[in-house]
């Protein structure tokens, strides 16, 4: 269960209508008037608490777990409803893990903005402070900055001047943002760096001439940016981070790159400036990319993969440098074999 400290439990929700915002349905017999009082994992259900199982190759999965439990309300698939134990009521939904997600966000929505403004911010009067927008303690909005409805500044976040946020934001503590646009509903995480400097240097025999970096940081609507990520504004253009993108903790975006919408990008991925990088790509963790380098929609790089090519839209790529995965896995064979063999050489 979730700590009350921390977490506020906005249920009990009624079955059936929990059920229509989440797209699922009350299985046979199931009691649409009953009330669910809460979210938890598999292994601590109970009577009036909703929890979730997954099938798997072996049918039942986790469902075979549900056996233990005293009692409670299961998210199932089709196909596994009649698996479920008598003694637990089923829900069934086509995507059980995203219907609990949902289910969670109704029980344990974000704070959104009230228009509390803590004494300890400081805000640029020529700033535009939209309504029911929170200012934590200590957080700074810069000249000629806007803040749009509903959005939320934690503690030490500081706005710099110029940058606009979007409606119903979510702007982590000390995060800094400059030379950025940032759109509606986007997540920015504690920590994150967003349209500092970019990497522009000129080599020479007295040492680097700096490069002004004059572009932008341009993030579209319901971006998720994780902490301590940063995202350098570009040299000349825009550095655009696409729609509904998620980007985990640690990644470092250069400089004019651009990122398609809907994809994800894991923890301590590295992309060089200059970068494309299609819609619905998925990059695993550590993964990095030479400069200049074009990601086709719908490709999947990698964890640790070293990317200095070109990668096709749907290709799967593994490796450093980084090649198709039948490539890899083949290569893999073969090292695999002959070692065997120079053993029992």
């Amino acid at each position: 269960m979730a700590d009350p400290r921390f977490f506020k439990n906005h249920g009990p929700f009624r079955l059936a209508d929990l059920c229509e915002q989440i797209g699922a349905r009350p299985g046979p017999g199931v009691d649409g008037d009953s009330l669910i009082h809460d979210v938890a994992p598999l292994d601590a259900g109970g009577p009036n608490v909703l929890i979730y199982a997954q099938g798997g190759k072996q049918r039942g999965g986790q469902i075979a777990t549900l056996t233990a439990l005293a009692g409670g309300i299961c998210l199932v698939g089709e196909k596994d409803a009649d698996l479920v134990p008598g003694h637990i009521s089923p829900l069934i939904a086509r995507d059980p893990r995203r219907a609990f997600a949902l289910a969670a966000q109704l029980f344990y929505p974000r704070p959104k903005g009230s228009g509390i403004y803590h004494h300890a911010s400081v805000v640029d009067p020529s700033s535009k402070i939209g309504t029911s927008v929170d200012l934590g303690a200590q957080c700074i909005i810069g000249q000629g900055a806007e803040i749009g409805d509903g959005s939320v500044i934690c503690a030490g976040a500081v706005i710099g001047a110029g940058v606009m946020v979007g409606r119903d934001c979510w702007i982590g503590p000390l995060v800094s943002l400059s030379h950025c646009l940032i759109g509606d509903g986007v997540t920015i995480h504690a920590g994150a760096r967003i349209g500092q400097d970019g990497f522009g240097v000129v080599p020479g025999t007295n040492g680097f001439t700096r490069v002004p970096q004059l572009g932008r940081v341009i993030i579209q609507d319901k971006a998720d940016i994780g902490a301590n990520t940063c995202i350098d504004r570009g040299t000349g253009g825009d550095t655009v981070i696409g729609e509904g993108t998620w980007i985990d903790n640690l990644v470092q975006v250069g400089h004019n790159v651009r990122i398609g919408r809907y994809c994800v990008i894991a923890a301590e991925v590295g992309i060089s400036g200059s970068v494309t990088i299609g819609d619905f790509v998925a990059i695993g963790g550590k993964a990095a990319f030479a400069d200049h380098v074009t990601i086709g929609q719908g490709a999947q790089i990698g964890a640790c993969a070293g990317v200095m090519r070109d990668v096709a839209s749907g290709e799967r790529v593994l490796g450093t440098p980084a090649q198709s995965a039948r490539q890899f896995f083949r290569a893999h064979a073969w090292l695999n074999r002959m070692a065997g063999s120079d053993k029992k050489s």
